[in-house]
């Protein structure tokens, strides 16, 4: 039976809750938004700050400024983007993050290791090498997403946390944070959809989202290995990775309303070896990949 939580909002209007928030983005550092406040800024006004915050969230008022998008150039070619917000609207996004991650994570696959306290890329390395060695899981479907982030349906995100927050001023928090829109070289932008890298609560929303497709694949017997939206589906024969895919891209698209970029999706034995975060896989070793020359 799923647990229900209501009375959560007083929780946002707590001072110490906001100040420690405030430290948290503090310690992870981060450029201003698209204010330009800077995190020594607003700590030079600490207090006055987090009295005008808690205003605004008690009386309801509180509107997130628009995300700064940036563009990031990536490794492989291309670009990420990237999207900063205020100070102030990182902040609140942690003390939401502080109450809403301990309701969902204890629920969450335990080969999801994303962003998620106590878990890293490592284990989810070890995890996938298990399943190969021990378990004979050698063929992998190795899935690429477009644009994950960018893409999550914002209805989909709001029904996802509904399932456990009753509390409908915290539903309506998050969706506030999800449409406050992002201002790019062009001009300011409304966001329909999708949660912007480099929000703090972007990465509980993005394993919010995929945990349904998880528990989906776990349900029909498959092995998962997931960080964020690097996803591994470990099969002990072609044919079963074949089946895996499709069931895998099905829901995704029709479900979670997600795009499969086929062109980088690929089924696997993992002895040529299996690429994944930034190391190959092989069904005897793992080795740090090469970087690619330009």
């Amino acid at each position: 039976m799923v647990k229900e939580w209501y009375s959560l909002y007083d929780r946002m209007l707590s001072r110490d809750n906001l100040i420690s928030a405030f430290r948290k983005v503090r310690s992870a550092k981060g450029a201003p938004g698209i204010d330009g406040e800077s995190i020594k800024d607003f700590e030079a006004d600490l207090e006055g700050n987090i009295d005008r915050l808690i205003a605004e969230l008690w009386d309801k008022s509180y509107e997130p400024r628009a995300v700064l998008r940036v563009e990031i150039s990536k490794t492989t070619g291309g670009v990420r983007k990237l999207g900063i917000p205020a100070v102030r609207d990182r902040v609140v996004q942690q003390a939401l993050l502080g109450i809403l991650q301990p309701i969902f994570d204890p629920y969450f696959h335990p080969s999801s290791y994303g962003y998620r306290p106590g878990r890293s890329c490592h284990q989810a390395i070890l995890k996938a090498s298990v399943f190969i060695r021990k378990y004979n899981r050698r063929w992998v479907v190795d899935m690429d997403l477009s644009k994950c982030f960018d893409t999550l349906d914002h209805e989909l995100i709001i029904s996802a946390f509904r399932e456990r927050i009753k509390d409908g001023s915290i539903l309506r928090l998050l969706e506030r944070i999800l449409k406050n829109g992002v201002m790019t070289g062009e001009g300011w932008q409304s966001s329909e959809v999708g949660s912007p890298q480099g929000g703090v609560i972007s990465p509980l929303i993005a394993n919010v989202y995929l945990d349904k497709f998880d528990q989906f694949i776990m349900n029909r017997g498959h092995r998962i290995v997931r960080y964020a939206d690097d996803i591994l589906i470990l099969c002990g024969s072609k044919s079963a990775a074949l089946n895996a895919f499709e069931q895998a891209k099905r829901y995704l698209e029709e479900e979670l309303l997600l795009t499969v970029n086929v062109e980088k999706t690929h089924i696997v034995h993992s002895s040529v070896g299996v690429k994944f975060l930034g190391v190959e896989i092989h069904t005897g070793y793992t080795v740090i990949q090469r970087a690619k020359r330009s």
